[in-house]
């Protein structure tokens, strides 16, 4: 005979509350027999205590004792009845409260039935018609109900949005602070249609949650940098956030907000990275001569140097910077310096750093002539950038040019406010490799001098110009002189027409005798184009209006910054896609086109 097939584990429905007593081993049953023993004990006590009444009463002596020691048996005979009361008072009312929420819970459903709401009984994932349009859609937990109590597909859930006072206000706070940050972005010459791609929104989210990170990894040097540039921006780089950017293996640091680090810090990025080539610190105001010490003694590979307002830097600190490294040094930058770094420093630097190829001084003010003579000795030199707030002469600076101009690659010469015609002479007749030409916050040099430093200069053409801020500075005359001062007309068409068709970058601001005929020619949009300008400065030219901007669209197809502070005849004017038109006199009222051939083609 065969054997009977065993009992299958298959059990009843059970409840989440029986899950968790069993696995804590603990029975249900046992707590009901438990409790119906406590309350079998309670009854017993009572008719005992009822029973024995009389016989409880003890003499005066026991009564005395008994006001000492309590009678335990008797105290606990009223506890137990107590608590047997109270067991019993909320066993009922639990029942009663469990009753109830049962009548609840039917009744819900109830008329959840008769009203034909279907959002409680659908779940993610599943289709639904939509209430408004009848489009069959899939149910999410963001479904919205309608007027009805049926569910809304996407589409109408957000029309039904904009019906609600509320949802209409939060509409409209979400959009200011869209358009905040989108113009935000316009005045860092950033203009973006679309998503942000995916490296970008990674990047963002990073550096929002930048206290969370544990290390970068193997990031590649450009997004570190990146980094870098978004941390700065928002003061958050401290000494925790400092250490992300630490690794050995890497020959450069790039941090361009210092101010919330402090000695130790320093200390330990030289420390971490010994083998450091470059090293940029931006607004390192705790930077001292014992951190530049251990710098020297720990990093012996440094070949590239950028420091910003390090004014607790002794001259003696600096003079055994220059010392240490030498001709190791390929370049240096320095900024901001008030206290130290004069004019025998630069000896210094003169005598042992003879390998430099680089060298910029912006505003350090205590640099003078001497200075200018210690720098002409550099013949290695082939990027100069220099801006003192000591007056100078034109004879030092024309011994720099002198000296240096064959083999220089680009110049930047600002806020020289003696320097004459001889020097922008001396320039067209010694620079012949020049790529980039600032000459900039002068007041002396006239247009004439301008116009004959482009003309027939055998320099090529040039791709980066910055003459900003040459011009005449009278009050009592508004227009100049007969012989304009600075860049004007007569310069600026001599400027076009050298370097016109290869320029980059154009900033003419503050050049105000420039005319409009003169803007206009040049700019015409039909004959002359100039297809690699991509960043162009015309601010405070009162004379800039809409026509010359739609102008300069239609003359550059691959500009994509137009900064045009202090225009106040640019009033409407429709943007390009892709181009950051930052001024103008509603600035905040510009709108971006589509349609880039709708835009330059309107106005012809």
């Amino acid at each position: 005979m065969a054997q009977r097939p065993q009992r299958s584990s298959i059990r009843g429905p059970h409840s989440a509350l029986t899950d968790f007593l069993a696995s804590n081993n603990i029975s249900a049953a046992e707590i009901r027999s438990n409790y119906e023993q406590r309350l079998r004990q309670a009854r017993e006590n009572e008719e005992q205590a009822n029973g024995t009444e009389d016989s409880s009463t003890n003499d005066q002596g026991d009564a005395e004792h008994d006001e000492e020691m309590p009678d335990e048996p008797v105290e606990s005979t009223g506890t137990r009845k107590r608590k047997s009361q109270a067991a019993l008072k909320a066993t009922k009312a639990a029942k009663q409260k469990k009753e109830q929420a049962k009548q609840d819970d039917d009744a819900r459903i109830f008329n959840s039935m008769a009203s034909g709401k279907k959002s409680g009984s659908l779940l993610p994932g599943q289709l639904e018609n939509c209430e408004y349009c009848k489009k069959r859609f899939t149910v999410t937990s963001y479904s919205k109900t309608g007027s009805k109590g049926g569910l809304l597909c996407p589409p109408c859930s957000k029309r039904e949005e904009l019906r609600d006072p509320q949802s209409k206000k939060s509409l409209a706070n979400k959009n200011k602070r869209g358009r905040r940050q989108n113009v935000s972005k316009i005045l860092d010459g950033i203009v973006q249609s679309g998503a942000p791609s995916l490296v970008e929104t990674c990047i963002k989210k990073v550096a929002d949650h930048i206290t969370d990170v544990d290390e970068f990894g193997d990031l590649p040097p450009d997004l570190v940098l990146s980094l870098s540039h978004i941390l700065s921006k928002r003061r958050a780089l401290t000494s925790l956030t400092l250490d992300l950017f630490l690794r050995g293996d890497v020959t450069a640091i790039d941090i361009y907000d210092c101010g919330k680090l402090e000695e130790d810090d320093f200390h330990k990025i030289f420390a971490t990275m010994p083998y450091l080539e470059r090293v940029n610190l931006r607004f390192a105001g705790q930077l001292k001569d014992k951190q530049l010490e251990y710098m020297m003694n720990h990093n012996k590979f440094i070949k590239h140097i950028h420091l910003d307002a390090s004014n607790l830097i002794s001259n003696e600190g600096w003079q055994n910077l220059f010392k240490t490294y030498g001709s190791q040094l390929e370049s240096l930058k320095l900024s901001n310096l008030d206290y130290s770094l004069d004019d025998k420093s630069i000896s210094v630097m003169a005598k042992h750093c003879t390998n430099l190829r680089r060298l910029k001084l912006k505003t350090c003010w205590l640099l003078g002539d001497d200075a200018l003579s210690s720098i002409s000795t550099l013949s290695s030199l082939e990027h100069l950038s220099l801006d003192f707030l000591k007056e100078t002469s034109a004879a030092a600076l024309l011994e720099v040019v002198d000296r240096l101009g064959p083999n220089l690659q680009t110049l930047s010469l600002s806020s020289f406010k003696n320097a004459d015609d001889t020097v922008l002479d001396m320039i067209h007749q010694r620079c012949r490799r020049l790529s980039k030409l600032r000459f900039s916050d002068n007041c002396i040099c006239t247009d004439t001098a301008f116009a004959l430093l482009f003309t027939d200069w055998e320099n090529p053409p040039l791709t980066y110009v910055d003459v900003s801020g040459t011009r005449d500075v009278d009050n009592a005359n508004p227009n100049g002189p007969e012989d304009p001062v600075g860049l004007a007309s007569a310069g600026f068409q001599a400027l076009m027409n050298h370097s016109g068709k290869h320029l980059e970058t154009l900033n003419i601001c503050s050049c105000r005798h420039i005319s409009h005929t003169s803007l206009s020619a040049a700019f015409d949009g039909t004959r002359n184009k100039y297809p690699c300008l991509r960043e162009f400065d015309i601010s405070f030219h009162t004379s800039a209006d809409d026509f010359l901007v739609l102008s300069i669209f239609k003359s550059c197809p691959s500009l994509r910054k137009v900064i045009a502070f202090a225009c106040f005849g640019i009033r409407d004017v429709s943007i390009p896609p892709g181009v950051a038109l930052i001024g103008g006199l509603n600035a905040h009222h510009t709108t971006v086109q589509q349609d880039t051939m709708k835009v330059i083609d309107q106005m012809f």
